[in-house]
């Protein structure tokens, strides 16, 4: 696929090349130098769209003033054919290019020979790539973090898949444990509370308080009966923990649903359990001799692990003391497995069974020191943790209305779900908002995400593109047809505003690039913004229905463009594209 940013730096660093082969062959400039640079979009690009610092890094191994290297390149570079109309030296050196005529016409060319391809690169060259986000605890209703974890998660998976990658979307459901014992005995206590009254034992101290547990107690007294109450707790726990995560687990994925989020699967912490696979797993670091027992458990070297790494990468022994690193224990001493055992296992299941080349996880910021433990985890296992496994920490999110931090539902008076934000505020807005990048708290501005104005992103976006849907119809009933955009010439496309719009259509390529790489989705709403603003700017200043006929159809053609990137751009973030406003 066309990234024609790229393919332009690549053609001005081509063009460098062959002017220095001139210049020696010439005796201009001293032979037998390796002339190499770099070639940037510079901020201000009065002198240039795109600016070369090849004479400057040459001027060592040339022995001459970078001025004058310059001056030498840019009088032999031969620009026929190529990418750029003209060439000129600034400053103390740099070479600065122009784009051509070709140039936008290729972009142009591009967007309507790939069609809703536009913007896809092979970086990722197929390989298998798992990210794995949101996996709530399945013991009640998401909330604000998990909104946000969603629409990132979501979005660099979609970001990832742009940029060549297999891409798997993953929810791990913590179904075992002792987060699970406590969602049952907190269902227990309410359970008998309906049955004895006053009479029954109290509430535990780190129970679940919330009224979805009562409402399961309800449900399962109605649907089970009272008989559960003579039977043992043991078996009484396991029947409610079931019944509550058979309800809760659809729950979750309606709620996800909602939000525009579809996983390739949902992967159960109770499978690695019954198959023996957590077992394994630690049996494994045993074997590799990283773990050890004390006071009846069994412990993981986590510190000497980590230390080993961090002394590899020339970390002092001083400095790896102050950390004061810390084994972890993986099995109980009542023989059951820690919560981080089974993450090894998970993590080990990911690499090394299903043979994800990658695996990126979506993580709250508290979970900042769980994720060099469990890199060294992968390294023990011979898993390259340090290069397979990836952590996205986002920061928390604060809503507001009318400039007050809010904190609880206007519908249920409780703290705020996802399902609560969703009754308030349009998913549209809700994933716009959200993805913005991880490591940034987040205040979500409720008045603004339900204004339909420019100062809303989101609806400045969509309204572009509704406003091209809208011009294209009322051109289409005057006699002005795409068939007459298709066939027009781009080259007519000549005011800085319409060659404005076409350099950021032509952006998208590189934008996917770095957000794939950075794990940074949110680089693609600042994308489409600026997309949207020079659309809006260039509607302004020219004249599209009463344009001459050329004129008009090159117009019309790059309006269709901007209204197929815009698309393109909101469906990578999960945004929807309206054509009506």
């Amino acid at each position: 696929m066309a990234n024609l940013i790229e393919l332009a730096k690549e053609n001005a660093a081509e063009l460098l090349r062959e002017a220095y082969a001139v210049c020696a062959e010439e005796g201009v400039l001293p032979e037998g130098a390796e002339l190499s640079g770099t070639v940037e979009i510079p901020k201000d690009v009065q002198n240039g769209d795109f600016a070369a610092n090849h004479a400057m890094t040459g001027a060592r191994a040339l022995r001459m003033p970078p001025r004058k290297i310059a001056e030498a390149l840019a009088a032999h570079c031969a620009l026929d054919g190529s990418f750029f109309s003209s060439i000129e030296v600034a400053g103390p050196g740099f070479i600065n290019f122009r784009l051509s005529e070709r140039w936008y016409c290729a972009v142009l060319d591009a967007i309507r020979d790939e069609g809703a391809e536009y913007g896809h690169i092979a970086d990722g060259a197929g390989k298998k790539v798992m990210v794995e986000f949101v996996s709530a605890n399945p013991t009640g209703p998401m909330h604000l973090g998990n909104a946000r974890g969603g629409v990132l998660g979501d979005a660099l998976a979609s970001v990832l898949s742009f940029a060549g990658w297999d891409v798997s979307r993953e929810f791990y459901v913590n179904d075992a444990g002792n987060q699970i014992e406590k969602f049952a005995s907190s269902i227990d206590a309410r359970y008998q509370e309906l049955l004895l009254g006053d009479k029954a034992p109290a509430f535990p101290e780190d129970g679940y308080h919330g009224d979805d547990i009562i409402a399961l107690a309800k449900d399962f007294l109605s649907e089970q009966g009272d008989g559960w109450l003579s039977r043992p707790e043991s078996e009484r726990h396991a029947a409610m923990a079931t019944f509550g995560l058979q309800r809760n687990i659809p729950r979750m994925k309606a709620d996800l649903r909602r939000y525009g989020i579809e996983y390739d699967r949902w992967f159960l912490e109770s499978e690695l359990h019954e198959s023996g696979f957590v077992k394994d797993t630690v049996d494994r670091l045993t074997e590799l001799g990283y773990t050890y027992e004390k006071d009846g458990a069994l412990w993981l070297k986590t510190a000497e692990i980590i230390g080993s790494r961090l002394k590899a990468e020339g970390k002092s022994d001083e400095a790896i003391a102050k950390l004061d690193l810390k084994d972890d224990v993986l099995r109980r001493s009542n023989g059951f497995y820690t919560y981080f055992a089974a993450d090894i296992a998970y993590h080990r299941n990911k690499l090394e069974t299903r043979g994800f080349d990658l695996a990126i996880n979506i993580w709250g910021a508290d979970h900042h020191g769980h994720v060099a433990r469990l890199k060294g985890a992968m390294d023990a296992l011979g898993l390259d943790g340090e290069h397979r496994l990836d952590v996205v920490l986002m920061q928390l999110v604060k809503l507001v209305r009318d400039g007050v931090p809010v904190r609880m539902s206007k519908r249920t008076g409780k703290a705020i779900s996802l399902d609560d934000l969703l009754d308030e505020v349009p998913v549209d807005a809700a994933r716009y908002f959200f993805n913005s990048r991880p490591e940034s708290p987040v205040e979500f501005d409720l008045d603004l995400a339900v204004r339909q104005d420019s100062e809303n992103p989101v609806y400045y976006v969509q309204y572009a593109h509704a406003r091209i849907c809208t011009l294209i119809a009322a051109l289409a009933e005057l006699g002005h047809g795409m068939e007459e955009a298709a066939d027009a010439d781009p080259a007519l496309l000549s005011t800085p505003e319409e060659r404005e719009v076409i350099k950021q259509l032509a952006a998208l390529p590189e934008e996917i690039r770095q957000a794939a790489k950075d794990y940074d989705p949110s680089r693609v709403n600042k994308y489409v913004t600026e997309l949207a603003t020079r659309f809006h700017k260039f509607y302004t200043v020219c004249r599209i229905k009463d344009a001459e006929p050329g004129v008009l159809g090159a117009r019309l053609r790059l309006c269709a463009a901007v209204r197929q990137v815009i698309e393109i751009a909101l469906g990578i973030i999960g945004v929807s594209a309206p054509e009506r406003m």
